[in-house]
């Protein structure tokens, strides 16, 4: 299974760092991709990142303000998220996708992605 954190309430232009974790499933095997859920949207892609940690991708919205790395030797990804807006606020998701080591993960279709985590919320609100 897989475990996000790090989410919580922030203020417009605030940061926040989310990190997915694995429990008894090898994160370091797979492609893993952030997706949120906000108020009023359908489940959308942010951004998703290879096996290898060599190749990103980003929605438009993301791009510039948000940032996904993992650390291989802690078996983790992170989604670093600044210049936060009102309209991020949702839950966020992780979730695993099986690849080759150096292609990262769709973010139009996440039916096709092979776990979920629970999410956790992100609000942005002063």
């Amino acid at each position: 299974q897989l475990v996000e954190s790090g989410g919580g309430l922030v203020q417009p232009g605030g940061s926040l760092r989310l990190t997915c974790a694995a429990s008894g499933l090898p994160l370091n095997d797979y492609a893993i991709a952030w997706f949120r859920q906000t108020p009023g949207k359908e489940r959308e892609g942010v951004s998703s990142i290879s096996q290898s940690g060599a190749n990103t991708r980003y929605a438009d919205f993301a791009k510039g303000r948000f940032t996904i790395d993992r650390d291989l030797a802690e078996n983790t990804v992170h989604l670093q998220m600044n210049s936060l807006k009102p309209e991020d606020t949702g839950n966020y998701y992780c979730a695993a996708y099986s690849t080759l080591p150096t292609m990262s993960s769709p973010l139009s279709d996440p039916d096709s992605y092979d776990f979920w985590g629970q999410g956790t919320q992100v609000t942005v609100s002063s």
